[in-house]
């Protein structure tokens, strides 16, 4: 195999997505005078009377929230998939193709508590909101192709209420990424007879250069065609297709490593770090999809310090993903860091 110079512009694939990015590491020397985002506060008051989502409260909707004391879930006011849409697909014209969708969309609320983010609650709190994210699936599963976890962590990503929450959204098709990965992780297996995640594991693994942090039953990886500058993905250590299939164990495991994980990236720029998450699992559809190994992404937005935001934009938008800082760089400053607070 013929060894690149990482120092210099190159391309990387990406074989989940079936997509290339442009890493150009000369690019951190050049000066910054854009926007700087105002940094995240890292901790807040415990109660808000006037946040939406905090208990005994009323939601913009118009409904009254309980006076609810760990994981509270509840469908969305403003939902973007609603459950009574009638499925049609309009296909005469390839130029005008379209199809109605219907599901579903749900907050979670990972604590009545206004000030705790995810790394800042206890393992044992942590552990509620998995279990929730598990009976989600379970239920949601048995009606819809799709089901998508997510967050969307901070005011740089968007996030409309600074109540610490996850939604769910789950869909009658399979959105465009999780399309991607199935084609190209069937294609995979059906070439390789493994699991293309987990060849990919024991790669790193043997390389360690990209690992961020590991458990017994865990793993966070800056993944070599990482396109944000601290992106990272996390993977169970075995073979699962979704989250309803950890061991007590497991669950356990994982809210542990996603407590000390998060907290390293709080602790990178000493700021609430901001991130869109989301968890990749298994469709619920005819085929067994055993070639999937279950994933999370992490996108963080922050380039080189807690107000400096990566855009994508000009070259991202119109051609492909470019990086500055290599993935290399990113994971050793992440396994660096204190994966707890001081």
């Amino acid at each position: 195999m013929i060894e690149l110079d990482y120092s210099q512009p190159h391309r990387r694939y990406n074989p989940l997505s079936g997509e290339w990015v442009l890493v150009s590491p000369h690019r951190t020397k050049r000066p910054w005078q854009g926007l700087e985002e105002k940094p995240q506060i890292i901790s807040g008051p415990t109660y808000d009377p006037k946040c939406y989502l905090c208990p005994g409260n009323e939601r913009a909707g118009g409904h009254k929230n309980p006076n609810y004391n760990n994981t509270f879930v509840f469908t969305n006011d403003f939902a973007a998939l609603l459950p009574d849409t009638e499925l049609t697909l309009n296909d005469d014209n390839v130029l005008f193709k379209s199809e109605s969708v219907k599901g579903t969309s749900r907050v979670i609320c990972f604590s009545p508590n206004h000030s705790l983010t995810l790394p800042r609650m206890d393992v044992d709190d942590i552990l509620i909101v998995i279990k929730v994210w598990i009976d989600q699936t379970v239920e949601l599963g048995k009606n819809y192709q799709w089901v998508q976890i997510f967050e969307n962590k901070g005011d740089v990503m968007g996030c409309s209420n600074p109540h610490p929450h996850g939604q769910i959204w789950a869909g009658s098709s399979l959105p465009n990424e999780a399309f991607k990965e199935r084609e190209n992780q069937k294609e995979y297996f059906e070439k390789n007879n493994s699991i293309m995640l987990l060849d990919y594991l024991q790669e790193e693994q043997n390389n360690k250069e990209r690992i961020v942090i590991e458990n017994e039953d865990w793993i966070v990886i800056v993944p070599f065609w990482a396109v944000w500058p601290f992106e990272t993905m996390l993977m169970p250590k075995r073979h699962i297709l979704r989250l309803s299939e950890l061991s007590n164990n497991e669950q356990y495991s994982l809210a542990d490593i996603l407590k000390r994980f998060l907290t390293k990236y709080d602790n990178l720029f000493n700021v609430s770090f901001p991130y869109t998450m989301g968890w990749h699992q298994a469709p619920f559809n005819n085929d067994k999809n055993l070639f999937w190994q279950l994933h999370a992404h992490f996108y963080p937005p922050l380039l080189r310090s807690a107000t400096v935001k990566k855009f994508m934009v000009g070259y991202e938008m119109l051609a492909e993903a470019q990086r500055d800082i290599t993935v290399e760089q990113a994971a050793e400053k992440l396994r660096n860091i204190s994966d707890k607070y001081e």
